[in-house]
């Protein structure tokens, strides 16, 4: 019997968490045949298997955090191929349950309705026409009397005010207000039945780092406006030519030019903090992180030495490692030694949001949306593109002052992107 251990994944990884299994218990499986996924650092990775034989066991359930070296599956390397066909009684563990979908609501045969939504249901009046002057009709709606069923004393069976008030006296006689009748609306799939899912793999990672970050650093939001107009300008005139080289020019490749600028002034946010010994690292290169949304949840992939790199590089990689990270083929150092994040929902929509900080950073740019706003120009309104920035700060480490100093050197650039171009493309 070979009991195949959990192997070392990366540097100074201890410990993975099991995502899914891919191998079952009584599975005859080959060499290099995927076992399970093992979740790391925020980045999942595929275990596959050293020896074929039979999966006589598997160690752990999907959401089970398991040390390194610790015992993984133990395979039968003498089992014959054919018992593949023979699986043992003992169920494998189920596997990770992908994100919960709403399921489709049971099919049910609606109660016969009115067709019209609200209807009102109406006493049946008496045969005949009811004789009645027109104060006495006047008075019967006032006391909320039908008149057709009140027995009429006057000549000729006519109703006369005496009539209504002796009707009156007997409650049967009240008209009752109409019934409504609703039509009952669609429920989409509601109510159903409560539904419990587990956090594992890629949601339970970002769970605890967002938890460490909240609870660690003391937060601070910084929100300013940015008139985007000549980078709007600058960014058309420049994206065919950028497409004819064969990269896509994003507005993020001219925000990440401009972080690389301005950290030469504020190198103190370009940092980590070591919580060991509550002391800064100022980091001597620029690694930025860049929030990716993908289906299996936020990832941060970091663009590495941004301060050496043109704005046609900068855009190149910020779409290369964006859609490698989606397609899952991203690598774990892909993942490693960030010195700043920015996270940019403006593609969806939002003015501006208060992101939290990626630990052990000290600092997160949020990027929102781009839209046309009336501004006062030399005193005349004119359109505009604006765009808010929120920035978050650790307020151990960087006062109001020097974040919006920051902020506004940082504007400075975007509002004239220009000089982005002085550093070469």
């Amino acid at each position: 019997m070979f009991i195949f251990e959990l192997p070392e994944i990366g540097e100074g990884v201890v410990e993975g968490e099991i995502v899914k299994w891919l191998a079952q218990e009584g599975e005859y499986i080959q060499v290099d045949q995927p076992l399970c996924e093992i979740m790391t650092d925020k980045a999942n990775v595929e275990i596959s298997s050293p020896k074929a034989g039979l999966v006589k066991a598997l160690h752990g359930n999907p959401g089970d955090i398991i040390p390194v070296h610790s015992p993984l599956v133990d395979i039968d390397t003498d089992a014959a191929q054919s018992a593949g066909a023979q699986p043992v009684a003992k169920p494998a563990p189920k596997a990770a349950a992908p994100p919960p979908v709403a399921p489709s609501p049971p099919a049910v045969t609606p109660a016969a309705a009115p067709s019209p939504t609200m209807a009102a249901v109406k006493t049946p009046a008496v045969a005949g026409k009811t004789l009645a002057t027109p104060a006495v009709r006047s008075h019967a709606r006032e006391t909320r009397v039908d008149i057709n069923t009140v027995s009429g004393s006057g000549k000729d069976g006519r109703v006369i005010k005496s009539d209504i008030d002796a009707h009156v006296a007997h409650p049967s006689a009240l008209k009752a207000p109409p019934a409504l009748v609703f039509k009952p609306v669609e429920g989409q799939g509601y109510p159903r039945a409560d539904e419990t899912v587990k956090i594992i793999g890629l949601r339970r990672k970002i769970a605890t780092k967002m938890t460490e970050s909240y609870r660690t650093i003391p937060h601070f939001t910084y929100v300013e406006d940015i008139d985007v107009t000549r980078l709007v300008n600058l960014r058309d005139a420049l994206k065919d030519e950028a497409a004819a080289r064969g990269v896509k020019l994003t507005y993020l490749a001219f925000i990440l030019k401009a972080l690389a600028s301005v950290f030469r002034e504020y190198p103190t946010i370009n940092a980590n903090m070591n919580e060991s010994d509550l002391s800064v690292i100022v980091r001597g290169e620029i690694n930025i992180g860049i929030a990716t949304d993908t289906e299996a949840g936020l990832y941060v992939p970091v663009i590495k030495n941004v301060e050496s790199k043109s704005l046609l590089q900068v855009a190149h990689e910020v779409v290369d490692i964006t859609e490698r990270t989606r397609q899952g083929k991203a690598a774990l150092a892909d993942f490693q030694g960030g010195t700043f994040t920015v996270t940019s929902v403006g593609n969806i929509g939002g003015r501006f949001a208060t992101p939290i900080i990626n630990h052990p950073e000290v600092a997160i740019l949020g990027v929102n949306q781009i839209h046309d706003r009336p501004m006062v120009i030399d005193g005349e309104i004119v359109a505009r593109k604006m765009m808010y920035l929120s920035p978050s700060f650790d307020h151990r480490v960087i006062d109001g002052a020097v974040a919006a100093r920051f902020v506004r050197s940082l504007k400075n650039i975007l509002e004239k992107p220009e000089v982005l171009l002085m550093e070469g493309m």
